[in-house]
């Protein structure tokens, strides 16, 4: 159970993560400073930095908040087969992580700006690492690493592809149709994933 104190920070975080977005919306990411992120937040540049290591971190914000979540699902989610914990618990969530008029501001960000492309970059590497440390964590007897990592990057390659989809459509089409279809394409032959 997370504390009163974590609540606040996380809801400080969000909100100013919203702030930022809306500005960068109006102004361009690169226009908009840290100043007046902050300033918009009622808050100091200090202040900001508590919350947020750089400026393109406030784009990222409520998607680091949903994945701890996620990573906790994981860990927490019955049953033995991973392929299947993944697809339950990314299903739960990816409609809540994209299906937002902030999700389609953060994928025009993104297009446009090189900083947030590598951000995003890292960002996925460090959720990756986080959800096969989940599954290795879950399972018993545990997956070994290669297993792991595979399965989550399977699991990504299908997250990648549904937003690749999400967006041509102009965020008409079913995420979770998509998604499904997706985790039914790439499904492993599960006695080949045994230790």
């Amino acid at each position: 159970m997370t504390g009163l104190r974590e609540r606040t920070r996380r809801a400080v975080r969000a909100e100013l993560a919203a702030v930022a977005m809306r500005l960068f919306a109006e102004q361009g990411f690169d226009a908009t400073t840290v100043e007046q992120i902050a300033a918009a937040a009622g808050l100091t540049k200090r202040s900001f930095f508590r919350y947020f290591p750089a400026k393109e971190d406030a784009v990222f914000g409520d998607v680091d908040i949903l994945g701890e979540q996620v990573i906790v699902e994981i860990r927490e989610e019955p049953g033995d087969d991973p392929w299947h914990c993944l697809h339950q618990v990314l299903r739960r969530w990816q409609q809540q992580i994209h299906d937002s008029e902030q999700a389609q501001t953060r994928l025009r960000l993104i297009e446009v700006t090189p900083s947030l492309r590598a951000r995003l970059h890292e960002k996925r590497a460090e959720w990756r690492q986080s959800v096969s440390d989940a599954l290795r964590a879950r399972s018993d007897p545990p997956l070994d690493a290669f297993t792991a990592d595979l399965l989550t990057n399977a699991a990504a390659a299908a997250l990648d592809t549904v937003t690749q989809e999400w967006a041509r459509t102009g965020g008409t089409a079913k995420r979770d149709v998509l998604l499904d279809r997706a985790f039914a394409l790439l499904r492993p032959d599960i006695a080949g994933v045994a230790n």
